[in-house]
């Protein structure tokens, strides 16, 4: 039931702001804004966790910024599947010369450099992804007070 009012409730947020809703094929993603919040539904979808979006500012996707925001849906999983957080939030940023995504989860908390070698969530599917675009990734977290991942790109074109 809570699913489904989250549903709806993004479905009302992007007709009153006059986005599209993009579909769950990713078709519709022409956007960073429009990307996340698919992103975002799909993570909560598969694992019944809600995730609260907030976009500033908005630009077209390209290769870049997929990348960008495919380390960002590893990250919002990680916290859906393993932090035992009620919730996860993620803020995205779009500046002239940068773009941030910022994933933040209230949970049990964990040790980033102390991954078993066999998971390559962080290391390939988060930090491999945003080197090969020239971006950086930082992971905080403490036990007990959750886990928070930044993830800036210096955009190679002016966004304005």
């Amino acid at each position: 039931m809570s699913r489904l009012a989250r549903t709806q409730e993004r479905d009302l947020r992007s007709w009153l702001f006059a986005t599209r809703r993009p579909r769950s094929d990713g078709t519709d993603s022409t956007t960073l804004a429009a990307a996340v919040e698919q992103i975002a539904y799909d993570v909560e979808t598969a694992h019944g966790v809600p995730v609260d979006v907030v976009n500033v500012g908005d630009c077209p996707l390209d290769d870049d910024l997929s990348a960008m925001l495919a380390a960002g849906r590893e990250a919002m999983v990680n916290a859906a599947k393993w932090s035992g957080a009620p919730s996860v939030s993620v803020f995205t940023e779009v500046e002239r010369k940068r773009i941030s995504v910022f994933v933040r989860d209230r949970g049990s908390g964990f040790d980033p450099d102390g991954a078993p070698a066999d998971r390559q969530g962080i290391a390939t599917s988060i930090r491999g992804r945003m080197e090969r675009i020239g971006g950086s990734v930082t992971i905080r977290s403490t036990a007990g007070e959750g886990a928070r991942s930044s993830s800036p790109w210096p955009a190679r074109t002016d966004r304005t």
